[in-house]
């Protein structure tokens, strides 16, 4: 199968997760990254040997297919829409766009064009997260009752070199770690119905303390606390609690109930990790993990699905529809926490189909 032209734009703190893991993907073909940083974008390319060009000289490859966009969140939709009237397929950094209207300005470019857009996370295509999704596609919980998901820390200024857009438009624990919850609900249970939220802002600032900025004090403009619900629309109602404010917990990242078991689902943000599984009367077991990507940071397996749908003429999982129908999904815990009134959800998606619908050797196939 011939291989796709990657376009990397954006070097940052994400950008060498992304180019270790491409290395486990045969289609992937990396043409160049880029930065407005050059400097940053010399380095890296340095560091994994691969070209390093401008914005503009990634749009005009004819080989570059697909421009894997790992700028800042408010800046997603600018890049990704530029990569679209350049005639290139997009996969974008998380979230998809800061808002839900934007995504869908997004969208909708990208569908007048025939072309594709993507997003992460793709950590739901993990081992883990297909085991616990193969389990509940063969009825062992029963009727999907409900769930919890579940993170909460005292803040990404402890360890990020540059923290400060965490706390900006865009930024927030919901719409930084929730894309990797609700995304995996979403494989797990299928789409979301209606929301119902509540957010807070303790602090006006927070104080970095990692470095290089250590000392430095950074403004917060958005909620740092936000929890509700969600209404599933086959009937399960999952709780969340996502927060840069709590100083511990005892929480499991995330479970899901039915009625005749209980499953511990692996960490989101990761693409491994133990499955327990309860059945009803008895006490949690370990089940195995036998689907593949499931023991390491396979950051970049939704472009390599995206790549393969590409030359087979298939939809691809980490898709334009998932990623906007999460982004609102969490848009509307913020409009729900404004309004005091539960959101009605708009837009639909399909539960992605199981990657092991293209495993073969362990790897893309198809």
């Amino acid at each position: 199968m011939d291989k796709v032209g990657i376009g990397i734009i954006g070097c940052g703190n994400i950008s060498g997760a992304y180019l270790t893991a491409m290395a486990s993907f045969p289609i992937l073909d990396i043409r160049g990254v880029a930065d407005l940083n050059r400097e940053l974008a010399q380095a890296k390319a340095a560091e994994f040997n691969v070209p390093v060009k401008t914005v503009e000289e990634l749009f005009a490859d004819p080989k570059v297919e697909i421009i894997v966009n790992l700028t800042i969140p408010k800046a997603h939709v600018a890049v990704a829409l530029q990569a679209l009237e350049a005639g290139k397929h997009t996969y974008s950094e998380k979230p998809l766009g800061i808002n839900f209207a934007e995504g869908k300005k997004l969208a909708d470019a990208a569908k007048a064009r025939n072309l594709r857009i993507g997003a992460a996370p793709d950590t739901f295509l993990g081992g883990g997260h297909q085991t616990a999704r193969a389990l509940i596609d063969q009825g062992v919980i029963g009727q999907p009752v409900g769930g919890s998901a579940t993170f909460m820390c005292p803040g990404h200024e402890r360890w990020h070199p540059n923290p400060a857009f965490y706390y900006e438009v865009g930024g927030g624990p919901m719409l930084d770690m929730g894309p990797y919850y609700i995304t995996d609900l979403v494989n797990l249970l299928g789409p979301v119905s209606q929301v119902a939220g509540f957010a807070t802002t303790p602090r006006a600032e927070r104080l970095i303390t990692s470095e290089p900025r250590n000392g430095e004090r950074i403004p917060v403009h958005v909620p740092t606390h936000v929890t509700g619900m969600m209404a599933f629309a086959n009937g399960a109602v999952v709780q969340i609690a996502m927060s840069f404010d709590v100083a511990g917990h005892k929480h499991v990242p995330l479970e899901v109930y039915g009625t005749e078991g209980t499953l511990v689902v692996p960490d989101p943000n990761k693409f491994g990790g133990p499955v327990e599984y309860l059945k009803k009367g008895g006490s949690f077991e370990d089940q195995p993990v036998t689907s593949p990507y499931a023991d390491g940071n396979y950051r970049s397996l939704g472009v390599a699905d995206m790549a393969h749908a590409i030359r087979s003429n298939r939809p691809h999982r980490a898709n334009g529809d998932l990623a906007l129908h999460v982004l609102e999904v969490m848009e509307a815990f913020h409009s729900a926490a404004a309004t005091g009134r539960t959101v009605a959800i708009t837009t639909a998606t399909e539960r992605p189909a199981p990657l092991s619908d293209s495993i073969v050797d362990g790897r893309l196939a198809k």
